[in-house]
């Protein structure tokens, strides 16, 4: 598995990451029903194959998934870099949305129940979901926390997640943002004209989540196979007349992947790796079989005619 550093100083980490957002079961954000012993056992496989890390967060099934993941990295019994997220906490009934809460003292707690959770001393990377929008917490608060975290030695790394230029720099004025977790697709590309640049200026690693957009690149989405209470029935991009104008994206994508035996999700994820701005990519999977299909991803390094081409069937 290639392995690229994730920012300046960095650890090493596969170029494909397992997304365990599935893995924290049915909430207001969640994927419809998911067994713990198939999110264990796609996990294991994706570890057995030579992937390193696993990506979670507190919000998902509040605190279910960082719950299953802790089982299946102490089943592994080999060391994993885990990488979750604080800043977003259940509503006051289960039916609400996730509010933000970025207090000094909220955070350090929200750490200390995910390290309970995932039965960890220190979380490899810890970052800050999104940015407060709830609480009013000056920025320069949270930051100052995560790093006084760091310097605890309860979490190796501090990164953020869906922060813009400015709130990056803000950051990085106190302490080194180790890596940004933005969203990153052929059909989500709006980073490309300043997020990426900084990065790449400034040392931060970028991991991106949802390449293959919560699998409407995938090549095998089916609308009818979606849970009822699945967060996508409620997403524009999940309802037509988008769906449909997606799905004949992927479509003409089908050509180019199936020229080389691979599905549209990996050209999908390969063409977001293909970024210079790129450390790596997260992809979910519920199960071992679609572990194996995501790895092949891995190593294919689009050529210049590939690249050109899918934009052309993106219309560009």
């Amino acid at each position: 598995m290639e392995t690229r550093q994730l920012g300046l100083g960095g650890p090493q980490l596969t170029t494909v990451g397992f997304g365990a957002w599935a893995a924290g079961g049915p909430y207001v954000f969640g994927w419809g029903p998911q067994d713990d012993n198939d999110s264990i056992a796609a996990m294991l496989k994706y570890l057995e194959l030579g992937g390193n890390w696993i990506d979670t967060a507190a919000v998902y099934g509040f605190g279910h998934s960082e719950t299953v993941v802790g089982k299946a990295v102490r089943t592994f019994g080999q060391p994993v870099f885990i990488a979750t997220k604080c800043g977003r906490v259940a509503g006051p009934t289960p039916e609400s949305r996730p509010q933000s809460d970025l207090r000094p003292e909220s955070i350090r707690k929200q750490l200390d129940d995910s390290l309970q959770r995932l039965q960890l001393d220190c979380v490899d990377l810890f970052q800050i979901h999104w940015p407060d929008n709830d609480t009013g917490t000056a920025l320069e608060d949270s930051w100052g926390m995560m790093a006084t975290l760091q310097d605890e030695g309860k979490c190796r790394f501090i990164g953020v997640s869906n922060f813009d230029v400015p709130l990056l720099a803000k950051c990085h004025a106190i302490r080194r943002v180790q890596s940004l977790q933005p969203p990153y697709s052929l059909l989500k590309r709006e980073i490309e004209a300043e997020i990426l640049p900084w990065c790449l200026e400034n040392g931060v690693g970028v991991v991106a989540y949802s390449p293959m957009q919560a699998g409407l690149l995938s090549g095998s989405f089916d609308i009818n196979r979606v849970a009822e209470d699945d967060w996508r029935r409620k997403n524009p991009l999940f309802q037509e007349p988008q769906l449909s104008k997606n799905l004949a994206v992927v479509e003409r994508l089908r050509p180019i992947a199936e020229a080389q035996g691979k599905t549209v999700g990996n050209l999908a994820a390969a063409w977001v790796l293909s970024h210079p701005a790129l450390t790596c990519a997260i992809i979910g999977a519920r199960s071992p079989q679609q572990v194996t299909q995501n790895l092949n991803t891995a190593g294919w390094n689009l050529t210049d005619e590939e690249k050109v081409n899918v934009l052309a069937a993106l219309g560009d």
